[in-house]
């Protein structure tokens, strides 16, 4: 598999090509690319080059877990050492010796070497050690892990080992103290083992492998110590640190194990689907025996929870169930174990297995993420994913309340469908459901009964209701063609008022249906301007549309009297929705008063709740939400004396988002509440739960409690997800990662992104890219702040390139840009930078960013000053400049910041950058400018921070740069004091921390 890199013409470009192929990824791109440059290594005759190409491809060897050939590549580096020892300086040295360790552990992983040629090469290298004086701490570390491999004599050999001192050549502290404790854990020592292991879990001793590894073995000892939530924490960012790697499969198999021992059997199938690669990528038997022990622990446990039918992520070729691939895996599983044992002859590795195999779950439920998802749910989804790719069809949604029992008889069935239907039931969808099962079953034969009526008109009513949950679901277009079938067939069957409501019906849909406006199209607001001028002329012809099949279907039922009236209003309210004039409110009202009139008339209460609902909408949207207030109490009293009972939870739900548009929290928040506590009386359908539960989330947040608007919002999307509405349901939990981001619940954000970017319709393309570019955005800004600066810099210049095809939203790719410019600076890629941040002033002359550029400039220039010192100065002063041309730009548009001052930030940042490149003179006299652009501080808590930390800043290059320490605490001492009096304590101790530490020093 050549790649497409160019061939090194010289050692500086092949020193370069190896140095671009170590940023890599381990995988197989990065092998292959190594592969090659030691080919190119090999045409230049030079040692030292070979060297680091041969160092380089082993390393890609031993971390893209191929083991077979890590010792072939280190055979050459010997033979280079002993024939051009000066060939290796002390570092490269160091290099050779450090390898040794890593082909004892790459022939460990490997069952087909003999036991005698593992400890012949432990032999060959203490001989070398000795030879070249160094210690031999490092021996003794790999003929304990070999004893702890084979499991004969380990307590000796381990002993040998930790007795003795480190030496240069030793494991990282990480490292050995995960040999530790694992010692401790094989031993059934769970506390020591994790008292241990303590300064890796907490992140104080690292290296490239760890945390990770260590993680993956403490997660069950947590657990049976009763530190389940440690466990949970450790699971999200452990598990994020080794996925899809095929040098860390063990680990991936350890956290499946995790997921179906603590109740998250349905995570662990996901995990399961994202590391479908290592079934055919990891090339370490060891690792493969790790991982696939793992896999069986999972597979076991959900197939003796019933789901043995469920389809899973296996090996590529064929399609895999949860039992089939157990199976499948079992066998290879114990075909490994007894390559190891038979190799080693023991039998632990077998033992081991039975061990793991054989455990109990630890725990019914641990929830692990925001988005827990049971097996039923995954079920569920299967069909959806074949929904995505069209084959079969979605699932139906979960209702929270089971019906009243169906009539067995079909005739009976039929009517009692079409009497709730008639009354606006919400029962009547679950005998249109079992009625459709029906009659789609072979051999169906209708009943000839004339309460029944023909065939025909069954068909008519199913499409009808089929076309009223496609328009609960915005799926317009289809609405309307099902629909206008239905009126076909209710005409057939000789029933025109039926048809002409599904007409009147069809009429509203097509309405709805967002118009396409031609680019350039004039609009004084715009192309969302031109839009909802567009669905409101669509809307009032809608109306007409529907008074005309009113006004000329003569013998019309009370009901389908009552539903025209209704959707004659509910078009003239849509329009004042869509438009937001005035004018239209009085044709509303108008129409809720023909409503209401008809329905008291004919006692309809649903059509009364109805025309009453209406009213206080359009008060809402005329803006007297007191008004609207009463209405609602006005309606809620009806409904609680005389029903129907299932439309309470939607007019709580409206009250509860007055009361928000009046700013009283704590009553939305009741009254929402209450709206779901009723809400759960009914199926799930009858009730928009989603947009209560995310209203509740705004309340929530209102009232200070952003933990509980977090949970509502992720229950808000699991109720649109039961609903079918995708796209709603993935912008709340957009909304639940950004807060999770806002907490600094960094991993629990990350986990709910990689759960939504892995749904089967994400991949199948079925999800707006724009709602899927904004949750990559979230998760790469979450990556950022987990502090994983190479992923979220990838992610972000993904994102930057994609975007800029944006061309309707220039503003949106100029902020991109923006953002990637400065993590690639951060990253000290100051010319990729540069270019990205040309990319984004580009697209800010389309559509102006001026806050965003001008933070992203001014970090630009502190980064590069920062890094580069005085050789940064010019690239920072250029960003700075261009910073201040998009300050004048704002200040001439009139713009107003949400931040800071865009000239006090400025100037600010001035002083910084000369002071980072030694120029303290102008430093100073740029935070002097700074601090005149700020203004003095008042009691306000916003300009005082500012203040403070101008001076902070002017009183270190005073005091320690220019040596004037009189001056500074001139200027600190007067700080303090104002700072004082105005009450600003935090600011104040910063400053007068400041004074003191330069009186120390003076």
């Amino acid at each position: 598999m050549p790649t497409d890199a160019p061939h090194p013409q010289s050692t500086d470009e092949l020193l370069h090509a190896l140095q671009e192929n170590h940023r890599r990824p381990y995988g197989r791109t990065r092998t292959v690319t190594a592969e090659e440059l030691v080919d190119a290594a090999e045409r230049f005759d030079e040692p030292v080059p070979l060297i680091h190409a041969l160092l380089e491809l082993q390393e890609a060897y031993t971390y893209g877990s191929d083991p077979r050939k890590s010792p072939v590549v280190f055979a050459r580096l010997l033979t280079l050492f002993d024939e051009r020892p000066d060939a290796f300086d002390e570092r490269l040295r160091h290099q050779l010796f450090w390898r040794f360790k890593w082909v004892a552990n790459a022939l460990i992983a490997l069952p087909e070497i003999p036991l005698t040629s593992l400890r012949q090469w432990l032999g060959e290298m203490r001989d070398r050690y000795e030879k070249a004086g160094l210690g031999l701490q490092p021996y003794y570390g790999q003929a304990y892990q070999l004893a702890a491999h084979v499991g004969e004599d380990t307590t000796l050999a381990y002993e040998l080992w930790a007795a003795r001192r480190r030496t240069p050549l030793s494991d990282c502290e990480a490292c050995e103290i995960r040999e530790r404790a694992l010692h401790r854990a094989d031993a059934g020592d769970d506390e020591r083992a994790l008292e241990i292991w303590a300064p890796v879990l907490a992140g104080k001793e690292s290296c490239q492998e760890e945390p990770a590894r260590s993680v993956s073995y403490a997660l069950l000892p947590l657990v049976r110590t009763g530190r389940a939530d440690r466990a949970r924490e450790l699971h999200l960012a452990g598990y994020r640190a080794c996925r899809r790697n095929p040098g860390m499969a063990g680990e991936v198999g350890r956290h499946l194990e995790f997921c179906a021992l603590t109740g998250n059997e349905g995570r662990g199938v996901e995990l399961l689907a994202e590391n479908r690669n290592l079934f055919d990528e990891v090339e370490s038997p060891l690792d493969l025996l790790h991982f696939l022990t793992g896999v069986e622990v999972l597979l076991s446990r959900v197939e003796s929870l019933g789901h043995g039918e469920l389809p899973v992520a296996g090996y590529a070729g064929r399609a895999w169930t949860v039992a089939s691939l157990r199976a499948e895996v079992r066998e290879r599983g114990e075909g490994l174990a007894a390559r190891f044992d038979t190799r080693n002859g023991t039998t632990l590795h077998s033992g081991h297995r039975r061990e793991r195999l054989d455990r109990a779950p630890l725990l019914d439920a641990l929830e692990l993420t925001l988005r827990s998802r049971g097996l039923d749910d995954l079920a569920e989804g299967a069909s959806r994913t074949d929904a995505a790719t069209g084959s079969g069809t979605a699932a139906a949604p979960t209702a929270p309340r089971t019906v009243e029992a169906l009539p067995e008889a079909l005739p009976e069935l039929i009517v009692r469908a079409r009497e709730l239907d008639e009354l606006g039931h919400p029962d009547a969808r679950a005998c249109w459901a079992r009625l459709r099962t029906l009659v789609a079953a072979p051999g169906y034969t209708h009943p000839d009964d004339p309460a029944v009526g023909p065939y025909v008109r069954l068909c008519a009513d199913l499409l009808s209701d089929e076309a009223n949950r496609a328009a609960e679901r915005d799926e317009f277009a289809a609405a309307v063609e099902l629909q206008e079938e239905a009126a076909g067939l209710y005409e057939d069957a000789g029933a025109p008022g039926d048809a002409a409501l599904a007409r009147a019906c069809a009429l509203l849909a097509a309405a709805e249906i967002p118009a396409e406006i031609p680019a350039g199209t004039p609009s004084e607001g715009g192309e969302g301007e031109a839009r909802a001028e567009a669905m409101a002329d669509a809307l009032t012809e809608a109306h007409a549309g529907v008074v005309r099949l009113h006004e000329e279907t003569p013998g019309l039922a009370p009901y389908v009297e009552g539903r025209l009236l209704r959707l004659r209003a509910s078009a003239l309210g849509l329009r004042l929705q869509a438009s937001g004039d005035q004018e239209h409110v009085a044709p509303v009202l108008a129409e809720v008063e023909l409503l209401e009139t008809f329905a008291l008339r004919h006692s309809i209460d649903g059509q009364v709740s109805g025309a009453k609902l209406l009213r206080a909408g359009t008060y809402a949207l005329s803006g007297d939400l007191p008004a609207a207030v009463t209405e609602a109490d006005a309606l809620r009293k009806r409904l609680t004396e005389h029903g129907p009972a299932w439309h309470l939870p939607r007019v709580l739900g409206l009250r509860g988002r007055l009361q928000l548009g009046l700013r009283d929290a704590s009553a939305a928040y009741a009254d929402l509440t209450e709206g779901l506590r009723l809400a759960a009386a009914w199926p799930a359908d009858a009730v928009d739960t989603g947009r209560l539960h995310g209203d509740l989330a705004e309340a929530c947040m209102h009232l200070g409690r952003p933990d509980e608007a977090l949970t509502q919002l992720t229950r808000a999307a699991e109720a649109e997800l039961r609903a079918e509405k995708r796209t709603d349901a993935f912008c709340a939990y957009s909304n639940a990662a950004q807060l999770c981001l806002d907490l600094g619940r960094i991993e629990d954000c990350i986990a709910l992104l990689d759960s939504l970017l892995t749904e089967p319709d994400v991949a199948a393309g079925k999800v707006d890219d724009r709602l899927v570019a904004q949750l990559r955005l979230v998760r790469a800004r979450a990556l950022h702040a987990g502090d994983d600066l190479k992923a979220a810099t990838a992610e972000f210049v993904t994102l930057a390139a994609e975007s800029a095809g944006w061309e309707d939203d220039p503003g949106s790719h100029a902020m991109i840009a923006a953002e990637t410019a400065m993590l690639l600076a951060e990253s000290g890629e100051f010319e990729r930078a540069g270019e990205a941040v040309g990319r984004a002033l580009a697209a800010h002359a389309l559509a102006p960013r001026h806050e965003q550029l001008s933070n992203c400039l001014r970090e630009l220039a502190r980064l590069q000053a920062q890094q580069e010192g005085p050789d940064g100065l010019d690239a920072a002063l250029a960003h700075l400049a261009t910073a201040g041309r998009i300050a004048d730009e704002a200040r001439a548009a009139g713009f107003e910041p949400v931040g800071r001052s865009l000239d006090s930030a400025l100037a600010y940042e001035h002083g910084r950058v000369n002071a980072y490149a030694g120029q303290y003179d102008d430093a100073l006299a740029a935070l002097e400018k700074a601090l005149a652009l700020v203004g003095e501080p008042g009691p306000e808590t916003g300009s005082a921070g500012e203040w403070a930390e101008c001076v902070r800043l002017a009183g270190i290059v005073e005091g320690v740069y220019l040596e004037r320490p009189a001056a500074a605490l001139t200027r600190l001492d007067a700080a303090v004091d104002r700072l004082a009096a105005l009450g600003h304590t935090d600011e104040r101790q910063q400053l007068a921390s400041l004074a003191a530490q330069l009186r120390d020093e003076a």
